[in-house]
């Protein structure tokens, strides 16, 4: 749902989020007149947008307080020179908040919600129990990573690439090639592209009232993706460190942990779906997502207790994705270019050096895309680097010899193949459909 995980970003990386932030304000050449000053043509919002997202790269241990105070310094100004569509001034803000906010607590609710239920997942035991389904031969990473491709269907694509990371760990006596952790990464990816509950960007895109079914015909472009650098990235592990396994090792598996899983995760779309058929009017006044899902944890509590202690950590991380979403959602979008499938097919590779959470937001209040292009393109897209998506980030915590750019992009080779792959191949066979609004 795009991640909560953040650590330490080396000094290369920074330099290419350097180039993303340059992305973001070419593209932010005005279309039409400004309403606002400009700075070479790019209106005033864009710029500080791009220096706070410039300041999150720098300073990536205060990335809370520096995108807290991207937001008070673009609120800021918002009020005083521009305005919003919603009116003038501080009135004009707390109108524009006013209508923001279901989105925002429906997005803090179940990014809390589901790394709690991620953890369920990882205490149930069934994660121990995969590597028995491994096959020897170059097959055995390759279901290793459709696993993890699956994963990330209904779990967050961080817990999917964390909990692929430490089975390979086991399995591979931790010899692992750099194509392969890339590999990990792109499936955990790449899996959640065409679920509403498998990454923050999706999430999002759900939230805004978009069908889970507009969405879903991205798996045709994941599993395109899946093919073509999977193959290639097991050949490489297998040649580097075959499989071992220990086939007598006994696993037990919570079952009732299992149940909790799904039982969120129906809360969830069913709640979801009987809002948007009998109550549509009414979801942008309350958030009926967020508050289903924190139910259903709740109601499960007694039956298994979830993990509190993982709440302080990842509310940080969501105050700081929920400020760079509250500053997206202030741009003034009608100034980008016109959403089209060229456009979507780079914003995949500016989500390699850029964060996907701001580049959905920005999509989203734009409008004109069609929304399975989008999911794939910026959730996927982030794979093409080690710190292009949390997934990413969070495996290099595990294996820091990931944290290498040359060895991800010289090892990794198949990732933006795939990208290409999968792309195209939805283009051609279920085509460019545009939404309005």
């Amino acid at each position: 749902m795009g991640g909560l995980v953040i650590s330490t970003i080396v000094r290369r990386a920074s330099c290419c989020r350097l180039l993303a932030v340059a992305a973001l304000l070419f593209l932010a050449s005005p279309a039409q007149a400004a309403d606002g000053p400009e700075v070479f043509g790019v209106p005033v919002d864009f710029v500080l947008f791009g220096i706070t997202l410039l300041g999150v790269a720098l300073f990536h241990h205060q990335v809370v307080k520096v995108a807290l105070g991207g937001l008070v310094v673009i609120s800021v100004y918002k009020i005083v020179f521009t305005g919003f569509k919603s009116g003038d001034g501080f009135a004009g803000f707390v109108a524009h908040m006013g209508h923001e906010w279901v989105l925002l607590v429906n997005l803090l609710c179940l990014l809390l919600g589901f790394a709690l239920l991620a953890r369920h997942f990882e205490d149930s035991g069934a994660p121990d129990a995969l590597p028995s389904l491994l096959p020897s031969s170059w097959l055995g990473p390759f279901v290793l990573l459709l696993i993890i491709w699956t994963l990330s269907g209904f779990l967050d694509n961080i817990a999917a690439a964390l909990i692929g990371g430490t089975i390979a760990a086991g399995v591979f006596r931790r010899r692992l090639h750099p194509g392969y952790l890339a590999a990990i990464v792109a499936a955990s990816n790449a899996g959640g592209a065409g679920s509403v509950v498998g990454d923050t960007t999706t999430t999002m895109i759900w939230i805004a009232g978009i069908s889970p079914f507009e969405v879903m015909p991205a798996y045709v472009a994941a599993v395109v993706a899946l093919v073509v650098f999977a193959i290639p990235a097991s050949l490489q592990q297998h040649r580097h460190q075959p499989i071992v396994r220990d086939l007598h090792a006994a696993h037990h598996i919570d079952w009732v942990r299992l149940g909790v899983v799904g039982f969120m995760l129906l809360a969830a779309v069913a709640t979801n779906v009987t809002v948007n058929l009998n109550f549509a009017a009414y979801a942008d006044h309350f958030p009926f997502l967020g508050v289903a899902v924190w139910l259903a944890l709740l109601l499960a509590a007694p039956l298994r207790k979830p993990e509190w202690r993982l709440l302080p950590d990842a509310f940080k991380g969501c105050v700081f994705l929920l400020s760079l979403v509250a500053c997206a959602s202030m741009m003034p979008v009608e100034k980008l270019p016109l959403a089209s499938w060229q456009t979507t097919l780079g914003l995949g590779f500016v989500s390699s050096v850029f964060d996907n959470i701001p580049l959905t937001a920005l999509a989203l209040k734009q409008g004109g895309y069609d929304w399975d292009f989008l999911a794939f393109a910026v959730g996927y897209g982030g794979s093409m680097l080690w710190f292009g998506s949390s997934a990413g980030v969070a495996l290099a915590s595990l294996f820091p010899e990931a944290k290498s750019v040359g060895k991800w992009l010289r090892h990794g080779w198949h990732i933006p193949v795939a990208y290409l792959a999968g792309y195209f191949a939805l283009l051609l066979i279920v085509g460019w459909h545009p939404k309005a609004g």
